[in-house]
């Protein structure tokens, strides 16, 4: 499955410079709104020590992470739910991504250009939440008006429809957040077609200046809002996750992180903060030709996550043979761990964990 997550913001706020950071591909960072015109979308391995020590016990021929796209989204403005700036087109950008990224200045330069002349980082959220909920309200009222005719009819399923529809309605009119509002799963289901925007799980990352990588006041009251919201927040220089980037080997980043008293780089902590964010575990194939990363869902059972390698793994599911990593560790061999009685038999009920590494056995 592939994870993708937008990156949005008010122009300047440090976007495509933590984009680049993250990323192979280069957006063009310019100190004035706009300069990313199409999503530049960027592929990257998602680190994971794991993978590394599978490597040292198995030695594959080669080893495969799991990968995450992050997709750099240009600068919104007060109005682009209307059109204004590149309003329309980006917001429909927004609407295929699993999360959002939501960069927010909290940083003073003179020499960066604010579109409103002020830094003020809760103003510039809101403005941002504002015109995503008003383009989701135009998507609700839309699909009310579509189906009252339908329901008028007596047609059940546009009836439950509505119901949960003037929900949302009343939420979004309310200046709330979509996903603010408590649905069971069964309702969620019910409209999931819809791809609200203001509906996607969010991290907030504040993009500070180098004297303040722990915090400062603007990042404060930032915190308070993502705690009241239920989202995450991660504080991060942009300029310095750039040089981060450009440095060649693990062990430069290494010591570049600690001459800032850092313990993980930006990207380290987004990625967790994302997995985190959707619920999402990492399993392990592992064999002499390849060992190999996957992500699903937590709580997927082992057929479903059979059917992320092949469709044909999970409607032929047999059984999985599952090993621990540290029982790997520790016997060295699946051989070994099969003899000490550390290999397990698994049927469709079974429900995967973070870390395990699995083979699949199932009829073609």
């Amino acid at each position: 499955m592939s994870l993708q997550c937008g990156i949005v913001g008010l122009p300047n706020v440090g976007k495509s410079t933590l984009f680049n950071s993250l990323s192979s591909a280069k957006a063009e960072a310019a100190n004035f709104p706009f300069c990313t015109i199409e999503p530049n979308v960027g592929v990257i391995s998602v680190p994971d020590e794991r993978l590394n020590i599978l490597v040292e016990l198995v030695k594959p021929e080669r080893m495969l992470p799991t990968v995450i796209e992050f997709v750099d989204i240009a600068g919104l403005v007060k109005g682009a739910s209307k059109g204004e700036g590149l309003g329309n087109k980006f917001l429909a950008n927004i609407r295929e991504v699993d999360a959002i990224i939501h960069v927010v200045r909290c940083f003073e330069d003179p020499n960066v250009v604010h579109v409103d002349g002020v830094v003020n980082p809760i103003n510039d959220k809101e403005i941002i939440d504002t015109e995503l909920q008003l383009k989701d309200l135009e998507s609700v009222e839309k699909r009310i008006q579509r189906l009252e005719k339908i329901a008028k009819s007596g047609d059940q399923t546009a009836r439950k429809q509505l119901a949960i529809l003037a929900k949302y309605q009343h939420i979004l009119e309310e200046g709330k957040n979509a996903r603010a509002l408590d649905l069971s799963e069964q309702e969620k289901l019910i409209v999931n077609d819809l791809y609200l925007l203001t509906d996607k799980p969010v991290i907030y990352v504040a993009n500070v200046d180098e004297d303040s990588l722990s915090g400062n006041e603007m990042t404060k009251r930032l915190e308070q809002v993502a705690v009241a919201e239920g989202a995450e927040l991660i504080i991060v220089c942009a300029s310095l996750e750039a040089q981060i980037s450009e440095l060649e080997t693990i062990d430069e980043k290494r010591e570049f992180l600690e001459e800032y008293g850092l313990q993980q780089s930006g990207l380290n902590r987004l990625i967790s903060a994302s997995y985190h964010i959707l619920n999402l575990i990492t399993y392990f194939t592992a064999g002499p030709q390849e060992v190999r990363a996957w992500t699903i869902h937590k709580g997927w059972k082992a057929p479903q996550a059979a059917g992320v390698i092949h469709t044909d793994f999970e409607r032929g599911f047999i059984k999985a043979e599952v090993i621990k990593l540290e029982n790997l560790e520790l016997y060295k061999t699946e051989l070994a761990c099969k003899e000490a009685g550390k290999l397990s038999i698994e049927g469709k009920e079974y429900i995967v964990q973070d870390g395990d590494i699995m083979h699949f056995r199932f009829n073609v």
